[in-house]
């Protein structure tokens, strides 16, 4: 059975983009017969608040798209479904990853990186070259006190098929070098909980933005080292506002807040759908009438959708 997720971080009020993700993740899932889970991913807790996770869950909830599992109240075998209460599980798949001896502690400042590091092609990604890596890994028996945990990663590619944009290949160490599982002030990284969390939660697919293809190399790459099976990945096009930057929770016409104010649940999906492709024209639809409409073969893999507004 499919299983699908939406995890979105509380850290403002959803926007379109947002919006867009969880309605693909929910169709695709509703539309195999599956189940569709809700995950807090609140693993900041400076910029993480649990108002907005109510947010987050009333504004699905108004839009149309309801949850079988997770949501705050944690319904479901795998909870709990917060980030910020699953720690101790996080730190269980850190011992196995240590065991392999492919981490080590790294004590260098972000500046210090910064500084010896151009940056990756054109998106200002800085790869990390390997200030801190030993001379020699295995590294068994390392000290990682007040240093954060870096896994080495190899020089060969990671390949995989995502379901929009077709076959994907990324040189990890030449693409983002070994990257951080938890920082040295002890907080966990996105990518090693994302990992842990989908595995053990059932997720077979994930939807979500294309801005996160790398990210899927990094996470195949440790699914592997856990000997866990990989889920499916479709990643679905950006939505930029008129100045083609990406949308932001700092979009405030195309917040869940406006939104709500100016429009109707089936006004919102319904230029979603037209917008990506769902619809030839736009009509007014709630998600369960666009079950019947939904295939990945109607929305183009292009980068970014440009829209001002809904109008």
């Amino acid at each position: 059975m499919t299983r699908g997720r939406f995890a979105p971080s509380p850290t403002g009020r959803m926007h379109l983009g947002n919006i867009a993700a969880a309605l693909l993740s929910w169709l695709s899932a509703r539309a195999q017969g599956g189940v569709w889970l809700l995950r807090i991913e609140d693993l900041d807790p400076q910029r993480s608040k649990r108002e907005y996770s109510r947010l987050i869950e009333d504004d699905l909830h108004w839009l149309g798209l309801d949850w079988d599992e997770g949501g705050l109240d944690g319904r479901g075998d795998a909870a709990p479904y917060s980030q910020s209460l699953r720690g101790d599980i996080y730190a269980r798949f850190l011992e196995r990853i240590n065991a392999t001896g492919y981490t080590y502690p790294c004590r260098c400042t972000r500046a210090e990186i910064m500084a010896t590091q151009a940056p990756h092609q054109s998106d200002g990604r800085i790869v990390y070259g390997g200030r801190c890596r030993p001379e020699s890994l295995p590294a068994h028996g390392a000290d990682f006190a007040g240093a954060s945990t870096r896994i080495y990663v190899p020089d060969r590619t990671i390949a995989f098929t995502d379901v929009l944009y077709g076959p994907q290949q990324f040189n990890l160490a030449r693409e983002v070098g070994d990257f951080i599982l938890r920082r040295a002030d002890g907080a966990w990284s996105y990518q090693l909980a994302v990992v842990v969390d989908d595995a053990l939660m059932g997720v077979t697919e994930v939807v979500r933005g294309s801005d996160l293809l790398l990210s899927a190399a990094q996470q195949i790459y440790l699914y592997r080292l856990l000997g866990l099976e990989p889920p499916r990945f479709a990643h679905v096009p950006l939505l930029c506002n008129a100045e083609g930057r990406r949308l932001s929770k700092r979009d405030g016409s195309l917040n869940m807040e406006h939104l709500r104010a100016s429009y109707t649940p089936g006004q919102i999906t319904g230029r979603l759908a037209a917008l990506l492709g769902l619809l030839p024209d736009y009509a007014e639809i709630t998600p369960a009438e666009l079950i019947a409409e939904f295939s990945w073969q109607k929305i183009t893999p292009s980068e970014t959708i440009t829209i001002s507004n809904l109008s």
